[in-house]
């Protein structure tokens, strides 16, 4: 008897070490890159979202380009992946997009986003174009211009009024409450955050948490609640949405009304994908300005000479002002030199993702190595930014270094807004919102860090217990 229970065991050993051999060795018709592909099913997903204890490229992506070149294969979450952090490898990607790559997500991300049964997150043709020409009506230039700066600027100038009469404020948590109650209410739907009994922005805040974890629906875990919070945000969206078209008076003329208009032209457009498209507008719309700014704010406290120099740009704008209490005008905002240097160097360190996603289309050929069809391909940007070869002490925050930086340099060295076709509809958006506050915060207010200032990448960039920043007004 024993004998068979030796039989049985040995043919187990040898059934999953194959399997385990066939997963690290995928068979292809080309060279793979070089690289570990890990355990089956989790792959190197554990050693992906460990934290990387400073704002350097994450230390999974560095070892790997050390041992392996700019180029490497490895699994996360499940997926066959290949990691570039080569500039000409991601440029060549992103210009062929639609033909070799389209949009794509790790599986716990994706499934917020996709409708059910439908694979709708890897919008493409003519979803991706009508997507981008929304966004770009209602977060564009011209609206910015016409309608958003003066709203931008009130919306400012009132919570850092509200946060000078208080303590310490964490600032990842107080500008992504501001920044998505502005931008729900102003621009997308409607909602009134001051009135209403939902506080979506902690709801998107605990998605958002969420996009790293395995993609288990299994009671208690994290992925598991948030894609409970996710369905109570679309069940509000969805009803909104009804309730707008069962009546029409209580029309905005914002994002969700414009989708209204277009259910009778667009066949893809239906009451479950309008809701999901809102979904994702505004997740995208807040939590990268609300890093970039936190981070933007924790430099300027460690770094007082680059306030003065803002504060003089700024007091300046002021001088030239027939009324220096007049709202912020366009031509003043583009006029910020070297506020824009802050910005772009806030930019260039902050990375708040790991980098641009797509998936292979098909087979296609790169530095000699094969990209596989279905696989995913992380486009690792940070190597990019914070490469010592372009930026001579990468993670220095120097704001002046802009100066000295040629435009076809910043063309092939700088994408914080992505690339290719999908260049992010709200890049102005942001950089108008981070610029307003700074322009409102160093004319009214001194500021402070009390505590915190730990900065990390887990592999996205997470700030720790906060970095708590105390306000007061100049004329006290």
């Amino acid at each position: 008897m024993w004998m068979i229970g030796l039989l049985v065991v040995a043919l187990a050993v040898i059934y999953y070490t194959h399997l385990i051999s066939k997963w690290r060795n995928p068979r292809i018709d080309g060279v793979l890159p070089p690289g570990s592909m890990g355990w089956p099913l989790i792959g190197e997903t554990l050693q992906f979202i460990i934290t990387g204890r400073s704002l350097d490229i994450h230390p999974f992506v560095k070892k790997r380009m050390q041992k392996y070149g700019p180029i490497f294969k490895t699994s996360l979450l499940g997926k066959p992946t290949i990691i570039s952090t080569d500039n000409e490898v991601n440029r060549y990607i992103l210009q062929h997009e639609g033909t070799l790559v389209e949009l794509w997500y790790l599986d716990s991300f994706a499934k917020f986003f996709a409708l059910e049964g439908e694979n709708r997150v890897s919008a493409i043709g003519e979803v991706h174009r009508y997507t981008r020409s929304i966004a770009l009506k209602h977060f564009g230039v011209e609206s910015l211009r016409e309608s958003l700066l003066p709203k931008i600027e009130n919306m400012i100038s009132t919570n850092l009024a509200k946060w000078a009469t208080q303590g310490p404020v964490d600032m990842k948590q107080a500008i992504a409450v501001m920044v998505f109650n502005f931008t729900a209410k102003e621009i997308v739907f409607g909602y009134d955050a001051e009135n209403s009994k939902e506080k979506l922005s902690e709801n998107y805040t605990r998605i958002a948490d969420s996009f790293l974890s395995l993609p288990l629906k299994i009671p208690g875990t994290i992925f598991h609640k948030c894609m409970q919070d996710h369905k109570k945000m679309k069940k509000i969206l969805k009803d909104t949405l009804i309730e707008r078209l069962n009546d029409p008076s209580k029309r905005r003329g914002d994002f969700l009304d414009q989708a209204i208009d277009d259910l009778e032209t667009k066949k893809f457009l239906n009451v479950d994908f309008i809701p999901q498209l809102i979904f994702g507008i505004l997740f995208a719309s807040y939590e990268s300005i609300s890093s970039t700014l936190t981070l933007a704010i924790k430099f300027l406290s460690e770094n007082p000479q680059v306030v003065e120099k803002l504060t003089v740009e700024h007091e300046t704008i002021l001088k030239k002002r027939e009324n220096p209490n007049s709202s912020l005008a366009w031509e003043e905002y583009r006029s910020m030199t070297f506020t824009q240097m802050v910005v772009n160097e806030t930019l260039r360190i902050s990375n708040p993702s790991p980098g641009i996603i797509r998936r292979a289309l098909k087979d296609f050929h790169v530095k000699g190595y094969t990209i596989p069809s279905g696989w995913t391909v992380l486009l690792a940007t940070p190597a990019v930014q914070l490469n010592p070869e372009t930026f001579k002490d990468p993670l220095t925050f120097d704001p002046c270094r802009w100066k000295d930086l040629d435009q076809v340099t910043i063309s092939k060295n700088f994408i914080p807004f992505g690339g290719g076709t999908r260049h992010c509809a709200g890049a102005e958006f942001s950089k108008l919102i981070i610029s307003t506050f700074l322009h409102v915060l160093v004319t009214k207010y001194r500021f402070t860090k009390v505590k915190g200032g730990c900065v990390s990448r887990n592999p996205i960039i997470s700030f720790g217990d906060g970095i708590h920043i105390k306000f007061t007004a100049k004329d006290e």
